[in-house]
């Protein structure tokens, strides 16, 4: 039996002729470019659509001098801040029918340089920066000609667009959170001082502390490292220094975990005597802490999402130098009620 011949994809030429158009005159309808007639544009894509004929999304680019695709430089590895940040983009850019590119650079400026010449010579149409730290970071090298926004971590150059979550008003929120909840001798155990997070964040409790009439449990604010092991030890030093201490606010949830072990291990009962809020809503952390962890969430689906907006509107020739902040939202669970 022989085998049928596949079936020829329609070309534009094929359109043209069931129009009764010139080639020409089909392009110019197909990517809506050109003074035609509203009745010519409609009877060349009625013909199209019976013939299944679907345009050259690189030809259609070409001609529009875009090639609908956007770069996402990360520096976060395992994905923990950069995959969210990268869905809220993708929230964003799938209306316009823009594709992500995703780049991780390990934190390697070599590796970095090296995806950006990759990316420029692809002709994207813009570039979202993100990473695993607030941290404000260098501008890309190079001063890429293509519109470029700085999402979580914000660039060092005031003139470059931005999103950064409200680590300040987060904070607040947690301490505000714990006051009302009629705690009184809330300690704040954090990261290392030299980070931008841990110091904003510390800077916002201790300022809703005041606002409260409340002095930090243990007289200051515990720096020290992102682990539960910090954690873990940072809690025992508290409960001796003030046993009488009744909430902890932390800096990240890998240490709020570490105090919530600490805790049980003293047979202090969480939240009946202690209340505990950390800081990121990561999953893996909260969910998995007994009891599971009020916490505060970056909302980091929403800086993608924003980030993305601002980039298309600076593709769109509107771009807004400077830095907006996107809310952080409290996420109530059992380690603090009661």
């Amino acid at each position: 039996m022989p085998v049928p011949e596949p079936r020829r994809a329609a070309t534009l030429a094929d359109v043209a002729e069931l129009a009764g158009v010139t080639v020409g005159t089909a392009s110019k309808a197909m990517n809506n470019r050109g003074s035609l007639r509203a009745e010519t544009r409609q009877r060349v894509m009625a013909a199209a659509e019976q013939l299944g004929f679907s345009p050259n999304p690189l030809a259609q680019g070409l001609l529009a001098g875009r090639s609908w695709t956007v770069g996402l430089i990360t520096t976060d590895s395992i994905g923990r801040f950069s995959i969210p940040v990268l869905l809220g983009a993708e929230d964003a850019l799938g209306p316009e029918q823009m594709s992500v590119l995703l780049c991780d650079s390990r934190g390697d400026a070599i590796r970095e340089a090296h995806y950006l010449r990759t990316l420029m010579a692809r002709r994207i149409d813009g570039i979202i920066v993100t990473g695993r730290r607030t941290d404000p970071r260098p501008p890309l090298p190079g001063n890429p000609d293509v519109p470029t926004v700085y999402a979580l971590g914000p660039s060092s150059d005031p003139d470059d667009t931005s999103v950064v979550p409200d680590e300040h008003g987060g904070a607040r929120l947690a301490i505000r959170h714990l006051a009302e909840s009629g705690r009184r001798r809330i300690a704040h155990i954090t990261g290392p001082a030299h980070h931008a997070a841990a110091a904003i964040r510390a800077t916002g409790a201790l300022e809703e502390l005041a606002a409260a009439g409340l002095q930090p449990a243990a007289g200051r604010v515990h720096f020290g490292e992102w682990t539960e092991a910090w954690g873990r030890r940072a809690a025992a030093a508290v409960l001796r220094a003030e046993p009488d201490v009744d909430a902890f606010f932390c800096g990240n949830d890998q240490i709020a975990r570490g105090v919530a072990d600490a805790l049980r291990e003293a047979g202090v009962r969480v939240p009946d005597q202690v209340a505990i809020v950390g800081y990121d809503n990561w999953d893996v952390m909260a969910q998995a802490c007994r009891p599971p962890l009020t916490t505060i969430d970056l909302n980091l689906v929403e800086i993608g999402r924003t980030a993305a907006l601002r980039l298309l509107d600076a593709i769109a020739g509107n771009r807004a130098a400077g830095t907006q902040t996107v809310p952080a939202r409290l996420v109530v669970r059992e380690s603090s009620l009661g």
